[in-house]
C-alpha cells in the first residue's frame, strides 16, 4: 500500500504510514494508477543551463539553484513528480559554461595581483634605495670593495668581479665576505648582495625581495641555512643560494656606468629577472633573430620579456623612484632595451647579455644611457 500523502510504500495490512504517520488504513483505496509529471522547475533549470551558453553566463546561478531545487522537490514527491534527468543537465551545463567563462578571468585576477604586489615590492626597494644614496654620497647600493683610481693594468679604475655568489656570506666583515684587497679595493661581488646591503643597512626586509610570479623564489630565512642564532644584518647576501632569494634583476653596477641619484630619472635601476638569463625556476630564453626590429610584432615583444609575469610585461624601477608595469622591455632613456647592452645597432634590441662566466666587460653598459639590468644565474 502506497501512502497518498507521500508516496512511502507500506505493507497492505498496515494501519498507519511508517514515514509521514497517516492512518492508512482509514484512506479509501483508490484504484487508478498514479500518473507522475515533469517537475517544471527541472525543465527550467535545463533551459537556463543551454541560454547561459550565449548570455557570457548571466543565469548559470540561477540554472543551478532552479536544478538543486527541483531534484529536492522529486526526491520527496515519492515518485510522481520526474525530470531528474533534466535538472541534472541544466546543472551540468551550467558549471561548464562557469568553468569556461570564469576559471580564466581568475587566474587573470591573480596574475593582476602577482603584478601589483611586484610593484610595490619594488616601490619600497626604490624608496630604500633613496634613503642608502642618502648616507652615501648618491651613490645606489653596490656591493664589494670600492673603487680604486689609481693606474693598474692598464687601466685606471678598479671593480669588483661580477660573479654568482660572494666569497662568504656570513663573514665578520666586507673584506671577508667580498675578498677584497687590504686598501679596500676590488673584491669579487654579485647582483643580490647589492641589494642584501638594502637588509643590512636600511632595514628592508627579505620578503620584499620575492615576485610571487617568480617560480622558484622564497623568502630568505636564516633558520633554513642553520644560522637561527645570527640576525639578518650579520650577513652580506641571501644565504649560499641567493639567487633563490632574489626575484629582481639591477643595473650593472661593476663597472664605470653605476647609477647614482644624478643620472637620468628616466633610466632603469631595477625589474624582474632578465629573461636571457637562466633562473632557479626557468631556463634563459632561446635569443630571437628579428629581421626587421622595426616592424616587430605583439608576439615578438612578448618574446622579449621577463618570464615572471607570464611574458605580459616587467614591473620596472626608475632612478626617479617610480614603478611602471611595461609591457615590453625597451622602455628605459631613448626606448632602450633594459635586458640587453648596446651593441652597435637598434637599441630595442641590443646585444644578449652574457653569463657571469664570461669577462666583465661582455655585459657592460655602452654608456651612461644604456641600461643592462641583469640578476646572478642560478
Amino acid at each position: 500500500m502506497r501512502c497518498p500523502k507521500c508516496g512511502k510504500e507500506n505493507p497492505d495490512d498496515a494501519q498507519v504510514c511508517s514515514s509521514c504517520g497517516l492512518e492508512v488504513s482509514k484512506v479509501p483505496e483508490v484504484t487508478d494508477k498514479i500518473i507522475p509529471k515533469i517537475s517544471s522547475l527541472a525543465i527550467a533549470a535545463f533551459l537556463l543551463g543551454i541560454i547561459s551558453f550565449f548570455t557570457f553566463g548571466l543565469t548559470i546561478i540561477p540554472a543551478i539553484i532552479l536544478g538543486i531545487i527541483s531534484i529536492v522537490i522529486i526526491e520527496k514527491s515519492g515518485g510522481r513528480v520526474t525530470g531528474r534527468g533534466f535538472a541534472i543537465t541544466g546543472i551540468l551545463i551550467a558549471v561548464l559554461v562557469f568553468l569556461i567563462n570564469f576559471v580564466p578571468l581568475f587566474r587573470m585576477v591573480k596574475r593582476i595581483e602577482f603584478q601589483m604586489i611586484c610593484g610595490a615590492n619594488l616601490e619600497g626597494i626604490g624608496k630604500a634605495m633613496q634613503i642608502y644614496a642618502n648616507d652615501y654620497d648618491g651613490e645606489f647600493p653596490r656591493s664589494g670593495g670600492k673603487i680604486w683610481t689609481g693606474y693598474i693594468h692598464g687601466s685606471g679604475v678598479k671593480y669588483s668581479v661580477w660573479a654568482r655568489h660572494i666569497p662568504d656570506w656570513r663573514a665578520k666583515d666586507r673584506y671577508g665576505a667580498y675578498n677584497v684587497s687590504p686598501d679596500g679595493t676590488g673584491g669579487v661581488s654579485n647582483i643580490s648582495s647589492c641589494f642584501y646591503l638594502l637588509v643590512k643597512y636600511a632595514g628592508v626586509s627579505p620578503e620584499s625581495f620575492i615576485c610571487q610570479g617568480d617560480t622558484g623564489a622564497t623568502e630568505f630565512k636564516p633558520s633554513d641555512e642553520g644560522v637561527s642564532d645570527h640576525e639578518l644584518v650579520d650577513f652580506w647576501d641571501f644565504g649560499p643560494e641567493p639567487s633563490k632569494h632574489c626575484s629582481y634583476s639591477y643595473h650593472m653596477p661593476f663597472n664605470q656606468y653605476a647609477l647614482t641619484t644624478a643620472s637620468d630619472p628616466g633610466m632603469a635601476v631595477a625589474a624582474d629577472r632578465n629573461p636571457w638569463i637562466d633562473s632557479p625556476g626557468a631556463e634563459a630564453k632561446q635569443w630571437p633573430l628579428f629581421v626587421n626590429i622595426v616592424l616587430i610584432t605583439k608576439e615578438e615583444t612578448r618574446a622579449l620579456n621577463a618570464i615572471t609575469h607570464q611574458e605580459d610585461g616587467q614591473n620596472v624601477l626608475f632612478v626617479d623612484g617610480h614603478v611602471n608595469f611595461e609591457r615590453k622591455p625597451f622602455c628605459s632613456v631613448n626606448d632602450d632595451n633594459i635586458y640587453t647592452f648596446w651593441n652597435g645597432a637598434d637599441i630595442r634590441r641590443g646585444g644578449r647579455p652574457w653569463t657571469t662566466s664570461t669577462p666583465q666587460r661582455r655585459s657592460a653598459p655602452h654608456n651612461r644611457l644604456d641600461s643592462l639590468l641583469v640578476h646572478d644565474g642560478p
